[in-house]
């Protein structure tokens, strides 16, 4: 066994995402059978009382297909959200009646990015998720997909995991699909083969990953897993992505699938989730000045150092911090509505005090509830 596998084996907390393709027939349906298989492996993995499984799980929408009479899944937002609505009570039950068998108990927990992207949310959900844990039951989450307001996009829950394995500090996060790992081209070519090990993104900047393609180059959405993975390995949490079908294996330490070392510090910070979950509803156009001081001086937003805004959104709302020429340099939650900014640009805290009141002597933007981006 290598090192990193022997880490795998060390994990005591650990996230398992799978995806639709590994818990639905053909025809679109819950497979009761596969979602057995999984759960026996998951049960027995926590059998001993030492580790814990969060399990990010999709399929909610594949599984309200058949009982509202759709033959395929549908294009519109509105149909895969009554989908989602009727497959996630599905889905949960299925869950609950498989993992009724070892006597273990499910939760269900429905997230929105939104909400876990402002701090007192987070805080809350970072309690109830390590609540179920500590009372021994196995929480299953997913997205609110029922209320999202953007389009539920293919490999979401993906992004969803690598966030939630943040947000519990997990020590480990598997990445189960119809896909055995990472491949260095097609697998059906000669001369391909699956890289089993990545310590940082230099070793994949030669892999061509597309969106679509045959197993190992885009099927089951490989794009946005290499993605997770990257989101999660920065964040300080190892991945193992495999497919379904050799759960057991990753979770035993056994050399299967692409091991994805991971490459950051781990921390309980909510901004990872800003950066990465948040979809801004405006956006803060910084002067040279501002732009220093958040970016490098790692300061706060004022008003003085805004040149201008864009978009409609209320306070609280993430927007997006950019420079003169346009480019994304932050991401952070507004304290002002975007109506009142226009007659706060380029002032001083204390002119705008002393003028609107000591509702205005406040930063736009609090460095607590801002994050730089990556360029």
């Amino acid at each position: 066994m290598t090192v990193a596998r022997q880490q795998v084996t060390q994990a005591r907390r650990i996230v398992v995402k799978v995806g639709s393709s590994s818990l639905t027939t053909a025809t679109g349906g819950l497979d009761a059978d596969r979602v057995d298989a999984l759960v026996d492996v998951l049960a027995k993995v926590r059998s001993g009382g030492e580790r814990e499984i969060v399990l990010v799980s999709s399929g909610a929408i594949a599984a309200g297909l058949a009982p509202l009479g759709l033959a395929r899944r549908p294009k519109d937002l509105a149909r895969q959200q009554a989908a989602a609505s009727v497959g996630q009570g599905l889905l949960v039950a299925r869950y609950t009646a498989s993992f009724a068998r070892y006597g273990v108990r499910v939760g269900q927990v429905l997230l929105t990015t939104d909400d876990t992207s402002r701090r007192a949310h987070y805080r809350n959900a970072y309690r109830t998720l390590d609540q179920l844990l500590a009372m021994g039951a196995v929480p299953v989450v997913n997205e609110n997909d029922t209320v999202a307001t953007d389009e539920i996009r293919f490999g979401d829950n993906d992004r969803l995991a690598a966030l939630v394995a943040h947000l519990v500090r997990a020590d480990l996060l598997v990445l189960l699909s119809d896909v055995d790992g990472l491949y260095d081209g097609d697998p059906s070519r000669p001369g391909t083969s699956r890289i089993e090990e990545v310590r940082g993104p230099a070793d994949i900047a030669h892999v061509q990953i597309g969106s679509t393609g045959k197993a190992g180059v885009g099927t089951g959405g490989m794009v946005t897993k290499v993605e997770a993975a990257r989101i999660a390995a920065a964040a300080g949490v190892p991945v193992v992505l495999t497919s379904a079908s050799r759960a057991a294996d990753a979770l035993a330490g056994r050399v299967t699938g692409t091991y994805f070392h991971s490459t950051g510090r781990r921390s309980a910070d909510r901004l990872l989730w800003l950066a990465h979950a948040s979809t801004p509803q405006g956006a803060l156009i910084l002067d040279d000045g501002a732009v220093r001081a958040v970016v490098h001086g790692k300061k706060s937003l004022l008003a003085a150092g805004i040149a201008a805004v864009e978009g409609e959104f209320s306070a609280g709302d993430p927007v997006e911090l950019r420079d003169t020429a346009g480019h994304a340099v932050a991401r952070g939650l507004v304290n002002f509505d975007a109506k009142e900014i226009p007659q706060l640009l380029g002032r001083s805290t204390r002119e705008l005090a002393q003028e609107l009141g000591p509702a205005y002597e406040r930063e736009v933007v609090h460095r607590d509830d801002l994050v730089v981006l990556q360029p």
